[in-house]
């Protein structure tokens, strides 16, 4: 079977668990790594068994490579605009980790100067790829819940707290060098947790009725900023041209859970766990009270949806039932990031 090769820049803890998801997919193989950090690279090589001569100390070489199909950008925010450059200019399809960039203006430029509609360019939210999402699309396409009213969706985990915080090692002080706490950085729960529920309110906002993005309402919103200047727990309102409204929060210090609802003029979807699909469950719930529950097979690595249906993309081409982020999709949820910051 041809397979899709695959480079990853950025040898990070995401890079790792998006890596494992090779092995759960038949037409994609991870050919390439760079970092700039001799370490990683070996540790990433032994476990990935990653042939040495496709190892880049520099993220320039593997983007030089004419095997690789497609590069799967795993850095800081802070340096996604400069790669996604760098990366489209050498012709090579990009999976960018989100959030794609820090703000909405990069994402303009890129769009207007860079990007070429003959090569992928997306943000990686993996949940978008779970047939989970599929069969809610379906079921709101189809009508089951009639017209959309309603939706909340939050995205919080209690780091603050822990241990560790995405594994960097959690000292006694917030430390203003790690990523998610320096605002040059590209820190801040909204930036890093929100463009969850925001990229899905877009998306289901826009299921039945083409709405316009410029027209969203943002209203009731709550913004609780910590020590480094960065938000740490924050809630909003988006309220859409068709009347539909979705409140949405992420925060840094309370565990919020993965749970989305949907409310419609004949019912409500549940989807238990929206973003890493464990377990993988949506429950319609009926005006009528009937209750039907639709269970999917459990993936151990969530990744390798979006890796097969990226990989399937390249080999076959377009495929209606795609719900990765187009760039037109990704400049306008970062424009509603931007104004929920503000």
């Amino acid at each position: 079977m041809q397979k899709v090769n695959w480079g990853i820049i950025g040898l990070g803890s995401i890079a790792h668990q998006f890596a494992s998801g090779f092995n759960h997919v038949v037409n994609a193989k991870l050919l390439a790594i760079a970092s700039r950090n001799n370490y990683k690279i070996n540790k990433f090589k032994n476990n990935f068994e990653i042939t040495q001569n496709f190892c880049f100390s520099d993220y320039e070489s593997l983007l030089e490579n004419n095997d690789i199909d497609i590069v799967y950008i795993a850095l800081p925010t802070f340096l996604h605009y400069e790669w996604i450059v760098k990366s489209l200019n050498a012709s090579k399809n990009v999976l960018v980790e989100k959030p794609a960039t820090i703000n909405s203006y990069e994402i303009e430029k890129i769009k207007k100067k860079y990007y070429k509609e003959k090569f992928i360019f997306t943000e990686a939210f993996m949940y978008l790829y779970h047939p989970q999402i599929k069969k809610l699309f379906e079921l709101i396409k189809s009508g089951e819940i009639g017209e959309l009213i309603f939706m909340e969706s939050f995205f919080g985990k209690d780091i603050l707290n822990k241990k560790s915080i995405f594994g960097f090692k959690k000292k006694k002080k917030i430390n203003p060098k790690n990523r998610i706490f320096n605002k040059d950085m590209g820190g801040g729960a909204i930036l890093d947790l929100g463009c969850y529920p925001v990229s899905l309110s877009t998306f289901v906002a826009s299921i039945n009725k083409k709405v316009s993005f410029e027209k969203i309402e943002i209203f009731n919103k709550n913004i609780d900023i910590g020590p480094t200047d960065v938000d740490i727990d924050s809630y909003v309102n988006l309220k859409f041209e068709n009347g539909f409204i979705s409140r949405i929060g992420a925060s840094f210090c309370k565990n919020l859970g993965h749970k989305t609802q949907i409310l419609g003029t004949k019912g409500k979807l549940i989807i238990e766990d929206t973003w890493t699909a464990n377990p993988p469950k949506i429950i319609l719930k009926k005006e009528n009270k009937e209750e039907i529950i639709f269970d999917f097979d459990f993936r151990e690595n969530i990744y390798s949806y979006e890796i097969e249906s990226l990989s399937d993309l390249i080999l076959n081409g377009k495929k209606k039932d795609f719900f990765g982020l187009t760039i037109d999709d990704i400049l306008q949820n970062m424009k509603i990031i931007d104004n929920w910051k503000s």
